[in-house]
């Protein structure tokens, strides 16, 4: 079996625990405005290969990767379920620890049978909840957050740890209450390991003007660490909020 990645990362830092060899599957199907990765969409692009080169590959720099291991992100490593599953089965029977980064933009409640085949062999979930109203989701994305809200309750369900991603956009997802209700939902999720609250930044406005695509927040600025830090606050509270009505 093959799948299309775009291009793999040897020393990974920020893509789970540990020093991690990630792959960046090519394709999704979200447009979120702030996305740094906009030459992962193309679902035809990238190149083609197996799970066994990408294993081969991971071995060659296995020494450094102890405490780590794989880490699938993107693009969307779900929009290829079979491909994703085998490689993180491989790796399994390796002992290595695998890591699911997604915005589950492809998941369905009624049909998830070939995710539940991923799942069965990732440890850890990183997921990307961009905005948790989900009109103003699609204003953002391209698609609402239901089935994306749903993702992140089956995950509990299944008890497979996640952290949860937020990039907080000036006037897009810093809105007080809304941040607020972000966290009451995620008071719900017993598996939650970790927050992260990301400022946005603009660095890939020149990945944008290489591929001759229009940036789609030219006029927005991007936000402070303390920005970022007092959105975590906000969300926190939330958190407890929720918690304290259970």
């Amino acid at each position: 079996m093959k799948g299309r990645i775009h291009s793999t990362e040897s020393f990974g830092t920020v893509d789970g625990p540990g020093v991690r060899y990630v792959v960046f599957f090519q394709g999704c199907p979200l447009r979120c405005k702030y996305c740094h990765n906009p030459d992962t969409w193309d679902f035809s692009g990238g190149r083609e290969v197996t799970a066994e080169e990408l294993m081969k590959e991971y071995d060659s720099y296995k020494e450094f990767l102890k405490s780590g291991g794989i880490t699938a992100t993107g693009g969307e490593p779900l929009a290829q379920p079979e491909f994703l599953a085998e490689l993180f089965r491989m790796a399994k029977e390796k002992g290595v620890h695998t890591c699911l980064d997604t915005s589950a933009g492809v998941y369905s409640p009624e049909n998830h049978q070939k995710i539940d085949e991923v799942l069965k062999y990732t440890d850890l979930v990183m997921l990307d909840i961009k905005h948790i109203d989900s009109s103003e989701h699609k204003k953002l994305t391209g698609m609402g957050n239901d089935h994306i809200l749903a993702f992140a309750e089956h995950i509990r369900d299944l008890g497979i740890p996640v952290w949860i991603r937020h990039v907080v956009v000036p006037g897009i997802t810093d809105d007080h209450d809304e941040l607020f209700r972000l966290g009451e939902f995620l008071s719900k999720l017993k598996n939650l390991k970790a927050l992260d609250v990301l400022p946005y930044h603009d660095m890939a406005k020149p990945k944008y003007e290489k591929l001759g695509i229009e940036y789609p927040l030219p006029d927005t600025p991007p936000l402070s660490k303390d920005g970022a830090i007092m959105a975590r606050e906000i969300i926190m509270s939330g958190i407890k909020s929720g918690l304290k009505r259970r």
